[in-house]
C-alpha cells in the first residue's frame, strides 16, 4: 500500500511538469560508534535471569566493518571478568584458527548468541535465547558481514532454527538473511576433543576458499 501510494504520487509529479526530484543522500553510518552506543545501552539488561549472576554484559568485539561475523554459544567465565568475547582458552584457539587460514581477529567481529554468562556454563534456556537474539540480529544487520562463521551446535539451532547434528550442519553452507552462512566446531569443544581439529580444519578450509575468491 506504501508503495503504491508512492508510485501515484511520483505520476502525479510528472504529469504536473516535474521531471526531476532531487533526494538528500543519507548520512553515512558510523558502525564503530553505533554499535559502542548500543553496547552502552544494553549493558544493564535484565530481560531474563542471566543478569543475576552476571559480572560484565559481553556484547561482542572486533571489527565494525568485517567481512565475517563469528556467532558462538555464550561467554564463559573469562568473558564474564572482562567483558569480552572470547578472550579466555577458547579465544586464544579461536585466534589461532583464524591465523591458520590468514585472517586476524581485528578483521573479523566477534558475537554470541547470549550476551551474559550461563551459571556453570550449561546451554542457554530457550527463553534465555529468545531474549538475547534480538541484541545479535541488530549487530548483523548493523555489520552486514559477507560471511558468517557459527561456532557449535548450540548456537546452529538457534540461528539457523534447524534441529539436526553438528555433523550434519557442517555438510553444507546456509543463507543467513542473504549472507552465506558456514558451521564448525566450537573452539572449547576442540580443546576437551583434539582430535576433532582435523575436521574443524577442514570447514576453515572451505570458508577460506570463498572468503579469498579461491
Amino acid at each position: 500500500m506504501y508503495n503504491k501510494a508512492i508510485k501515484q504520487y511520483l505520476e502525479y509529479l510528472k504529469l504536473s511538469g516535474i521531471q526531476d526530484i532531487f533526494v538528500k543522500p543519507p548520512l553515512q553510518i558510523n558502525k564503530t560508534e553505533l554499535l559502542k552506543e548500543l553496547e552502552e545501552k544494553y549493558h544493564t539488561c535484565t530481560k531474563c535471569v542471566l543478569h543475576v549472576e552476571r559480572n560484565k554484559f559481553c556484547y561482542g568485539n572486533g571489527n565494525a566493518d568485517a567481512r565475517l561475523l563469528i556467532i558462538g554459544e555464550g561467554p564463559g567465565a573469562e568473558e564474564d571478568r572482562m567483558g569480552k568475547v572470547f578472550v579466555g582458552r577458547s579465544g586464544q584457539l579461536l585466534t589461532k584458527m583464524l591465523s591458520a587460514i590468514n585472517l586476524s581477529r581485528e578483521e573479523v567481529y566477534i558475537a554470541n548468541i547470549v550476551k551474559c554468562r550461563p551459571p556453570d556454563n550449561r546451554n542457554p534456556l530457550p527463553e534465555e535465547k529468545s531474549a538475547c537474539l534480538p541484541y545479535l540480529e541488530e549487530q548483523i544487520s548493523i555489520i552486514q558481514p559477507e560471511f558468517i562463521l557459527i561456532l557449535g551446535k548450540v548456537a546452529a539451532v538457534t540461528l539457523l532454527e534447524i534441529e539436526q547434528t553438528l555433523k550434519a550442519f557442517r555438510q553444507q553452507t546456509y543463507n543467513f538473511n542473504g549472507i552465506k552462512t558456514f558451521v564448525s566446531y566450537h573452539p572449547s569443544a576442540l580443546l576437551r576433543n583434539p582430535n576433532w581439529k582435523t575436521f574443524a580444519w577442514i570447514d576453515l578450509q572451505k570458508l577460506q576458499k570463498d572468503y579469498f575468491g579461491q
